[in-house]
């Protein structure tokens, strides 16, 4: 049987099959090892893909519009991080530019090609390296962050003139949703499992 170890207390148990729904806990620390979703892999994959799809949106057209009198100026993502940039705010553009746009893009690519690979029953090719990145930039995707900080912007700035909503801007909080759905639906216990039972034809780990 298989052996895993506690990510709080670092005990070994063997791993033990489960009902769908339910969770496996540390028989020490009481922490949560493992849960078995209900939810299959085409499901995931229609998350991802749609998520992708916003994801594209949100940084192809402008997230708003501010109109003064006759001068109307249009902000993006790549925009913004741009004109940061120019204005000397290095650090803040880097943050923005990893945060917003690589950190959710490459989740969304590694978790594409890991789906796309388990559907067809093969091994994603550099599966291993692919989780560790994944599990690197999983936590810097912070979508939600920049909504909020987008949010303040336009309270300030409905002083100036008149706000226009971009497509964008309604893409972000679409993508916050899928995103959050994603991730909850990506279960990297149940991943590990469907690789280790893939034919091995099929890639290398």
């Amino acid at each position: 049987m298989t052996v895993i170890a506690c990510h709080e207390c670092d005990l070994l148990q063997r791993e033990i099959q489960l009902p769908p729904g339910r969770v496996a806990r540390c028989v020490r620390c009481g922490a949560k090892l493992y849960r078995v979703e209900y939810r299959s892999i085409d499901h995931t994959l229609a998350l991802t893909l749609a998520a992708a799809v916003v994801f594209i949106l949100a940084n192809m057209f402008p997230i708003i519009g501010l109109q003064i009198q006759t001068t109307r100026n249009d902000t993006s993502l790549v925009s913004a991080v741009h004109t940061l940039w120019n204005q000397g705010m290095w650090p803040v553009a880097g943050l923005v530019f990893f945060s917003t746009f690589l950190a959710p893009a490459a989740v969304l690519a590694i978790m594409i090609h890991i789906l796309l690979a388990l559907k067809r029953g093969r091994i994603p090719a550099g599966f291993t390296l692919v989780m560790r990145v994944l599990q690197v930039f999983n936590p810097w995707g912070m979508v939600e962050v920049f909504i909020i900080g987008v949010i303040v912007a336009l309270v300030k700035l409905s002083h100036y003139g008149t706000l226009i909503p971009g497509i964008a801007l309604w893409s972000l909080g679409v993508l916050t949703l899928l995103m959050t759905a994603t991730a909850s639906s990506f279960n990297f216990h149940d991943i590990w499992n469907r690789v280790h039972s893939a034919p091995r034809q099929g890639g290398t780990q």
